[in-house]
């Protein structure tokens, strides 16, 4: 069975569907408050020139998402998986951010432990790269029991590479 990188996941609060050409709007909305980016590699994502490179690349991954808060059917940030490994069985996800709104609570939890889920269906081994001074992220990393494994250099956009921290959670084990 090969790895559906862009499945339709439902939860309590969230759904995730593949992100389309036409989602840019509202997603552009979510992603023009500077402050979700103040701590990123790419703090001037805001920005709609740099957005739409983010965008652009994100519609040709062909593993990102838009995510939809369920009660309101509002779109509220976007995610993807991303560098599918079969050899080393792993998948990395990433490029991950919320409305400000949704911070702090169930909603980044219950993105995580969808993506989380289905991703085990395939691998081993998830992964996450968060900016190595995007502390806001590591702690959410933490938070969903993501363990630090070291330090990685990566490039975002049309900026020089960036050091970033690389956060594992394995697959659990049935017992």
């Amino acid at each position: 069975m090969s790895f559906d990188l862009q499945p339709h996941l439902k939860g309590e609060l969230i759904e995730l569907r593949p992100l389309t050409p036409e989602d840019w709007d509202d997603l552009f909305a979510v992603a023009s408050d500077p402050f979700i980016w103040e701590q990123h590699p790419e703090s001037d994502r805001y920005k709609e020139d740099v957005f739409r490179t983010f965008f652009k690349e994100a519609l040709e991954s062909g593993g990102a998402f838009v995510v939809i808060d369920k009660k309101t059917q509002q779109i509220i940030g976007s995610t993807r998986f991303y560098g599918y490994d079969p050899v080393k069985s792993e998948i990395e996800i990433g490029w991950t951010f919320l409305a400000r709104k949704y911070w702090g609570g169930r909603y980044n939890l219950e993105m995580k432990e969808l993506l989380l889920a289905h991703a085990f269906e395939f691998v081993e081994t998830v992964f996450f790269l968060v900016g190595q001074n995007n502390i806001r992220s590591q702690k959410a990393m933490e938070k969903i029991g993501a363990i630090r494994n070291g330090l990685v250099k990566r490039a975002y956009g049309n900026h020089p590479p960036h050091v970033s921290v690389k956060y594992v959670i394995k697959k659990p084990r049935k017992d």
